[in-house]
């Protein structure tokens, strides 16, 4: 039997596989890696998110954060709207980067796929159950939600796993 080191070994050298394979994928899909592909994720989650939020979710400074949408909007697949107080400037994809998120996230599933197809039907239906199940089990704010999911296809997950408590303070 495993013993818990062993396991978390191995679990951490296969999220780096498939966090390197999406991070490539990325790559050939928009041209960009880091935190570009993430940002356009979330943004296209719609709503208008703010510069702030975003940055929470990303885990970036200010200062980076608004580096980072102004490369978007350079790119033309980000626009900045007047938000829902007059004060904020709400983020939204252009038409070019919806399409881009779209591209995104068909490269993301892919890349992830090509791990999963080495097993059967069985085995797969069973990592799901387990995936989910360690997933139910985790204490998350709405904020930890957003950071965990920031690259999440949301038209595939219908149904998110991950609680959110609602005393936990935003980090």
């Amino acid at each position: 039997m495993m013993t818990e080191p062993e396991i978390a070994n191995l679990l951490g050298a296969l999220s780096l596989a498939v966090m390197d394979r999406i991070e490539q994928g990325a790559r050939a899909a928009i041209g960009h890696g880091g935190e570009t592909p993430a940002a356009l994720i979330v943004i296209g989650y719609g709503s208008g998110i703010t510069n702030e939020k975003l940055r929470r979710i990303l885990g970036l400074s200010h200062s980076g954060t608004v580096r980072l949408v102004d490369r978007l909007v350079l790119d033309e697949l980000v626009e900045r709207r007047p938000g829902k107080d007059g004060r904020e400037i709400a983020l939204h994809l252009t038409t070019k980067g919806a399409a881009a998120r779209k591209d995104l996230l068909t490269s993301r599933i892919s890349a992830v796929t090509a791990f999963v197809d080495v097993l059967s039907s069985a085995e797969r239906k069973r990592l799901g159950e387990l995936i989910r199940d360690v997933l139910a089990r985790q204490d998350t704010s709405e904020l930890d939600r957003f950071t965990i999911c920031r690259m999440c296809d949301n038209r595939v997950c219908t149904n998110c796993p991950l609680p959110t408590t609602k005393s936990k303070t935003d980090r």
